[in-house]
């Protein structure tokens, strides 16, 4: 499952139902892809002390799998921008779920919901 950063966000607030199915995927073994520019997204908040963010960095280590965004990924991204009217940061997202080939798990299905082979899990 690749993961959007409005997941992490939400589990970070406390919100159970994000926090019970992360967990639970985690139970059953499911590998949860991180896409770096989530872990872009989620660092970039200045609200944060320098321990809070480490805290959340140790986190998203010990609990993700991250997912480079390189040549492939970046062409991917690519070819979702020409045939839909999407953000560079949602099209680098849905192009790290299409090419580790799992669902995108997010709550913000309007973006990603015309990227026709995009399997989506909303929470």
């Amino acid at each position: 499952m690749t993961i959007d950063a409005n997941i992490i966000i939400a589990y970070l607030d406390g919100e159970r139902n994000v926090v019970n199915a992360l967990s639970r995927w985690r139970s059953e073994g499911k590998t949860l892809f991180l896409p770096t520019i989530v872990e872009a997204e989620v660092l970039s908040f200045s609200g944060w002390t320098a321990n809070e963010r480490k805290i959340v960095e140790l986190f998203l280590e010990e609990n993700f799998t991250s997912v480079s965004f390189d040549r492939i990924a970046s062409r991917f991204a690519a070819e979702i921008r020409c045939a839909v009217k999407i953000k560079l940061p949602d099209a680098a997202i849905a192009a790290t779920a299409l090419y580790m080939r799992t669902p995108l798990v997010t709550r913000n299905q309007k973006d990603f919901k015309n990227i026709p082979t995009l399997s989506i899990i909303a929470l």
